[in-house]
Formats: structure tokens, C-alpha cells, sequence
């Protein structure tokens, strides 16, 4: 039976608060302002502790900062009057788990409190696993040992276990997704969904559906009742990527869930509680977004309780080899391939490279090569013609377009490794229809890959069904010439 102290000044709020609790199973003490509040708190050393905000002697805002002191960890939360969200959210920032406004809905501070209890259970375990990856320069799907990822690690480390709103910011392809999803996996609720939706793909006709889903006859076409992504991600984590592409009524009703945790599907005339961890991201300056009208303030204050800033990989280029090493790893599981690593020439080679498309355009990069090595060690002649070179670009994922594409084919130095035939390029002129421009593409990479049409389709960005339907339409002009 978990034990959980209620800190609360007014004699009737404390006495049935007290007797709610205990009817859940729980063990359950009372405290009539902070400073009781804190004398049991060291004494009886309960696992979660339900506090009021204003109380006289010591309000809970101290009472919160002085648990924070003891040896033990105990998860707070916080009673707030209504008009009092800002300091719930203050109280947020200083370690609290949570809050709920009176009155007090049971049916929340039920949830609430199983979720503390159910993250303290896993507390001990995600330490241990936590130490260890340290150690090692990871932490769940990130990877690095530099200051700037560090600093990054115990950052998530420290707020994971809480249900705070994080907003992370950093250039596009920093690996703001794998920050949600390393406090999703160290959190209690990470045995329940991860939902990510990306607010700059969804038209602002559907947006709203979308994330909060729809009832039937809601709008014209909406045939059938829909859950939206905060039901989907109940009791898990929601990521709302690129979130100041948001349109701003959406963002005001976005708000509005945040506080009630409570949400109305379109069409619907009843709200439904919901119970989920909400983390944002954008590659925009936020302040910048807020002041030219794209975020509203409201919103990004209520999310930025923690902002978690993602460096470009330009600023810490000594975690280049590590995440290379990471990304083979997983490469070689999903294309069956059994590349051992990288060479000394080609790890001198990415850590000198200024990697404007960041950790995805790293990891672009290395999956082509383990495409095209296959096996044994990854060298310079694997990365893409002309990488590193004044005026290079990285190569587009999707064939089409007129600019100049090489495709060259991997074959073998004497001792066994690969090197790239400059005579098997493709070159296309100025001039040059782009259909015959991705003809030529396709038939070399087959070349490339020894007709291998899963690798080629890789390469070329492509399902494998669209590459067979490009080569019977390739085979059937040649029949009618």
C-alpha cells in the first residue's frame, strides 16, 4: 500500500480528501499547512504527497522546494484554486509531477495518483538501466558522449518521470523525435503509446480532427465517429511535431486541453478526460514564432514548462563516429547486410564535414553505404560523389529534376573492398526530359546493385512495386519501338 500525505489548511477539503484516498487503497496521513506538511514528510517518508498552494506558516510552493531537499523521492502534487495555473506551472518547473484545479475531480486525481505510484515502481529499474547507458554515451535511441549531449541526458533523465509539457527546439534534423521518445521510454508510461503527428502535414482543413477527432456527420465526409490523437495516445505520450504550424484556432482549443485535460471531438457536446503527456517541437526560434504572430504566447508558455534545445551536429562533431557506428547497427538489420564498421580514413572524413541536414542527413548518408557495401568495413568510396566538396549537395531521396545525379557502381579492389566505378555514372544534361533522366537513373542503379531490385528501390527512394511497374513500362516501349 502506498502512502500518501495530504497537506491542505481547510478542515473539510483535508478530512474527505483523506477518506477519498483511502477508499482507493492507499495509506493515507493529513497535515494542516506546510510546515506539519514537512515534518511528515521526513517522519513518515510517504511516496506521493497531495498539497494545497496557498496555506499559512509554509505555502506549498516551499513545501515542494524542501522535499526536493530530502533523500527520498517523493512525487508532488499540487491543489491549485482556479486562477492559479501559472503557479501550478511554476511548480511544474521546480520538480512537482503534477496538479489538478478545484474543485477536485476524483475520476483525475485517481489517475494521477496511480500513475505516481506506478512511476515510482519503475523508478529504481530506469536509475540502474539509466547508469549504465550513461556510461556507455547512450540513452535510449540517442547517442553521444559530448558536453552539449550530456548536459542533454541528464535533462531528460530529470524531467522524464514527471508529466510536464517540454518543448524542444533545434534545427531540422537534429533528432527532436528521438527526445520525445527518450522521455516516453523512461517514463511510467512508456508500456502504453507513442503518438507522433506532424502539424506541418496535415491540411488545416483536417488538422483539428486530426488531433482531436470527430463524430459522425460532424463535417461533410466524416462518415464514421474517429478517435484523434490525444485518445490515441491515452496514457502515453503525444508528440506534436512542428507546432507552430498550427493554425491559431487550433492552437487556442490545443490550449484549452492542456489545462482541463479534458477534450470535445468535432460534433460532439461532451467533453472527455484524457490522460496524456504532451511534448511539442519546432525548428522555428519560438520567441520569434510568438512575436510574429504564428504561436500563440499562451500556448507556448503553457508548453515550455522545459525546453530542451537539440545542437546542430556542426557543434558537437566529436558523437559523429559514435551515431555512425549506432546507425549500422541498425542498418544492417533492416537491409540484411553485415557491415562490421567504419574505416579511420572515413570516420577523419564525416567528423570534418559540417553536416547541414544534421543527424538526418548523417544518417541518409550511412544507410546508402551500407546499401551499397553490403559487408565488411565502410570507406571513403562509399560516400556519395563529391561529398565534402565546395558546392556539394546531399542527394535528393526522390529521383526527378534536372540537376546533375551520379549513381556509380560498387566494384571490387583486389584485396576485397569496394571502389566506385566513375565510368558506371549517369550524367544528365541540361536538356534532358526528366522521364528519360529517371530512366537512366533506374537502370544504372539496377547496374549498381547487380539487379538487385530491393537495394535499388532503397537507393532510389522508391517502393519496390513502383520500380517493377517503371521497369515493365520501360520494357513495354521497347516492344513498340
Amino acid at each position: 500500500m502506498e502512502k500518501v500525505l495530504i497537506v491542505e489548511d481547510e478542515v473539510h477539503a483535508r478530512s474527505g480528501l483523506t477518506e477519498l484516498i483511502e477508499s482507493w487503497g492507499y495509506r493515507a496521513e493529513c497535515a494542516a499547512d506546510g510546515m506539519e506538511g514537512l515534518e511528515k514528510a521526513v517522519s513518515w517518508a510517504p511516496a506521493i504527497v497531495v498539497t494545497d498552494l496557498k496555506m499559512p506558516r509554509m505555502d506549498g510552493m516551499e513545501l515542494l522546494n524542501r522535499i526536493g531537499e530530502l533523500p527520498q523521492r517523493m512525487a508532488v502534487v499540487m491543489l491549485t484554486a482556479q486562477g492559479s495555473i501559472e503557479s501550478a506551472v511554476d511548480a511544474m518547473r521546480m520538480g512537482a509531477y503534477d496538479y489538478i484545479p478545484k474543485p477536485v475531480d476524483p475520476v483525475r486525481l485517481k489517475t494521477i495518483l496511480h500513475n505516481a505510484s506506478r512511476q515510482r515502481e519503475a523508478d529504481a529499474e530506469m536509475e540502474a538501466e539509466g547508469r549504465q547507458q550513461r556510461d556507455t554515451g547512450v540513452l535510449g535511441p540517442m547517442v553521444g558522449s559530448s558536453p552539449q549531449m550530456v548536459d542533454i541526458f541528464s535533462m531528460i533523465e530529470r524531467i522524464a518521470p514527471s508529466n510536464v509539457s517540454v518543448l524542444v527546439t533545434g534545427e531540422s534534423g537534429t533528432g527532436k523525435e528521438l527526445v520525445a521518445r527518450a522521455l516516453h521510454d523512461l517514463s511510467a508510461r512508456r508500456l502504453k503509446p507513442f503518438v507522433a503527428v506532424n502539424c506541418a502535414a496535415i491540411p488545416e482543413t483536417l488538422i483539428e480532427s486530426e488531433i482531436f477527432g470527430h463524430e459522425k456527420g460532424a463535417f461533410t465526409g466524416a462518415l464514421e465517429r474517429r478517435a484523434g490523437c490525444f485518445e490515441l495516445a491515452e496514457e502515453g505520450t503525444l508528440l506534436l511535431d512542428e507546432i507552430g504550424e498550427m493554425p491559431m484556432a487550433t492552437q487556442a482549443k490545443l490550449l484549452r486541453v492542456l489545462e482541463d485535460r479534458k477534450l470535445r471531438r468535432l460534433g460532439s457536446k461532451i467533453e472527455t478526460p484524457v490522460d496524456v503527456r504532451v511534448v511539442a517541437a519546432t525548428n522555428k526560434d519560438p520567441e520569434k514564432a510568438v512575436a510574429n504572430g504564428d504561436l500563440r504566447g499562451d500556448l507556448y508558455y503553457r508548453l515550455n514548462v522545459f525546453n530542451i534545445q537539440m545542437p546542430p551536429l556542426r557543434d558537437h562533431l566529436m558523437d559523429v563516429s559514435a551515431i555512425a557506428e549506432r546507425m549500422i547497427e541498425d542498418m544492417n538489420q533492416r537491409h540484411h547486410c553485415t557491415v562490421a564498421g567504419l574505416k579511420d580514413s572515413l570516420m577523419i572524413r564525416l567528423e570534418g564535414y559540417q553536416w547541414p541536414g544534421n543527424v538526418r542527413e548523417l544518417r541518409n548518408t550511412i544507410e546508402r553505404a551500407v546499401i551499397l557495401a553490403g559487408s565488411g568495413m565502410l570507406g571513403i568510396e562509399h560516400l556519395p560523389p563529391h561529398f565534402g566538396e565546395p558546392g556539394f549537395a546531399p542527394p535528393p531521396n526522390r529521383v526527378g529534376g534536372v540537376e546533375s545525379v551520379l549513381v556509380s557502381q560498387a566494384a571490387p579492389y583486389e584485396d576485397g573492398q569496394r571502389r566506385l566505378d566513375e565510368s558506371n555514372s549517369v550524367r544528365v544534361e541540361v536538356g534532358t526530359t526528366v522521364d528519360e533522366a529517371e530512366r537512366q537513373l533506374i537502370l544504372k542503379t539496377l547496374v549498381a546493385t547487380h539487379n538487385n531490385k530491393t537495394k535499388a528501390a532503397e537507393i532510389l527512394g522508391i517502393s519496390s512495386k513502383t520500380l517493377q511497374n517503371k521497369l515493365k513500362e520501360y520494357s513495354n516501349a521497347a516492344v513498340t519501338e
